[in-house]
């Protein structure tokens, strides 16, 4: 199983698609609404959940681990973009172009949502390990699915490897 933690004990659950239809769907959302560092940081840390690359029923984090910024401004803006992100994927933003039903994924994104917004990031203790560096941030495209994809980690985005 796949477990995204929400810092304060509550965690986010998902069998092996699940896990991928929340990593896509979010992807999708993060992809359209990326514009600042840490957000690039967090696209690379969701192109770390693929499973076709990483394993199934390996990945997963905690907001806990996260570096959500160093002042109580980084901290709330990082919060309010992945709170926006997950608002997006909720609206079933791109939903039309996957190549399958992700018939729990809104109910996983209700539940992640709930969790970031109960969760206080400036308790966070950030391990250096989980959220990627500035230079490793997702800043390249891929031109086919219009998605950030993984580089510098491996060449491709969480569709290509799915073989979507």
């Amino acid at each position: 199983m796949n477990l995204f933690g929400g810092g304060d004990g509550h965690h986010l659950e998902m069998t092996n698609g699940g896990t991928a239809a929340f990593v896509d769907v979010l992807m999708l959302a993060v992809s359209t609404m990326a514009r600042e560092p840490w957000d690039f940081r967090f696209a690379a840390l969701l192109t770390l959940q693929d499973q076709n690359v990483v394993g199934r029923g390996a990945v997963g984090f905690d907001l806990a681990e996260l570096d959500w910024g160093d002042t109580p401004q980084e901290r709330a803006a990082a919060k309010d973009f992945l709170l926006r992100v997950l608002d997006l994927a909720l609206s079933r933003h791109r939903w039309e172009e996957l190549a399958y039903e992700a018939p729990r994924a809104e109910g996983h994104l209700r539940t992640y949502r709930a969790m970031v917004e109960a969760f206080d990031p400036a308790t966070a203790k950030a391990d250096a390990d989980v959220l990627p560096g500035p230079q490793e941030a997702a800043t390249a495209s891929c031109v086919r699915h219009r998605v950030l994809d993984a580089l510098p980690f491996w060449e491709a985005c969480v569709f290509c490897t799915a073989g979507l």
